[in-house]
């Protein structure tokens, strides 16, 4: 958890330089070349919290810029298929997309490393990691390949760990089931069996009420909720091993960016520091009522036990042994986080109080 004064360090600054942005008069030349992006998103307007900060960038850059800059958050499928947005803005075909890069695992395992972390940092370490440990400049270099500026631009608290239709009393259980899995998670528990798939929001439903799939993990008990997942699996697991907190990410076609004002790239940033804000608290506010209204509706909460996590983190290790012999990116950027980490653990075991 982020401190508090550092949070209200955090919020002001935030504060200040959106303010200090949205008066600040624009250059007559720039201000008469109004900018109209379209945003693609990876996730549907309307979807509890993940929807929320899409739209709210699409709000805010109006606010900060006068009207003078607009980026139209486009509901997916409209341009490109929910999977396909790193690609529309690596062509050019799209200004930006709302992402998580950890979408992307298959066209470089080095992307999730800047989404979650299977039992890697909660949210002040690795938002700290990638201001102050590097983070941010591999994660440019990483997109750079793709010809995408990459910008931090939302957050989310610990996930849930899946949805099951039959209580899970032993690691076998897992093996052969079909279940919906984002990121190097799904690589973790497919060496326990279990064959994942990475379906977008809008097909969970459906695919876990057809029997398509048999269990399926997406977010938080606010999301998950929302989503009805409830209506089709009563067993709920936590912890979310493999999502402590996530990261979201807008894409840029990086000549768009390399061509912005300074000021105009300020403008961005500024509105994603505040969205990264937006994202800590409202993730954290949603949770505790969503769960009350899912044991109303019949749903069982469990926990995995130390057998489940044992499994887990040394599926994990085997993970990161494989992907760092086998993608000099993943293992630049696994060793930055990892002695970051190394570091931070001298603060983080001391410096809070662990309730």
């Amino acid at each position: 958890m982020i401190e508090l004064q550092s949070v209200r360090r955090f919020m002001a600054v935030t504060c200040l330089g959106a303010m200090a942005l949205a008066v600040a008069p624009l250059g007559e030349a720039e201000a008469q070349q109004r900018l109209r992006w379209q945003m693609a998103s990876g996730y549907p307007g309307s979807l509890v919290h993940l929807g929320t900060m899409g739209k709210r960038i699409e709000t805010q850059i109006a606010a900060v810029s006068g009207g003078t800059f607009e980026i139209r958050f486009m509901e997916p499928g409209a341009l490109v298929p929910a999977l396909q947005v790193l690609d529309g803005v690596s062509n050019g075909s799209i200004e930006a997309g709302w992402v998580s890069a950890g979408q992307y695992t298959g066209r470089n395992t080095a992307l999730a490393l800047f989404s979650a972390v299977p039992f890697g940092p909660e949210a002040g370490e690795f938002l700290a990691w990638m201001r102050y440990g590097g983070g941010q400049a591999l994660m440019d270099e990483v997109h750079a390949k793709f010809n995408i500026k990459a910008l931090v631009c939302g957050i989310t608290p610990p996930e849930a760990s899946g949805w099951f239709r039959t209580e899970i009393k032993s690691v076998s259980d897992l093996r052969g089931m079909r279940m919906r899995f984002f990121g190097l998670g799904a690589r973790v528990v497919s060496k326990l069996g279990v064959q994942t798939t990475n379906q977008p929001a809008g097909e969970l439903f459906q695919a876990l009420q057809l029997g398509t799939i048999d269990a399926t993990e997406f977010g938080q008990p606010a999301l998950d909720l929302g989503m009805g997942l409830h209506q089709v699996a009563k067993h709920y697991y936590f912890p979310g091993w493999h999502q402590p907190a996530s990261l979201y990410h807008i894409y840029i076609h990086k000549p768009l960016w390399d061509g912005l004002s300074a000021q105009r790239k300020a403008m961005l940033e500024n509105v994603c520091d505040a969205n990264v804000m937006f994202g800590l608290a409202d993730g954290e506010a949603l949770q505790f009522a969503a769960m009350q209204e899912l044991q109303r509706r019949g749903v069982t909460f469990h926990t995995w036990g130390p057998e489940f996590i044992e499994a887990f983190r040394k599926g994990w290790d085997e993970v990161v042994a494989e992907e760092s012999s086998s993608n000099p990116d993943f293992k630049k950027v696994w060793e930055s986080l990892s002695a970051f980490r190394a570091n931070y653990k001298v603060w983080g075991d001391v410096g809070y109080l662990r309730n």
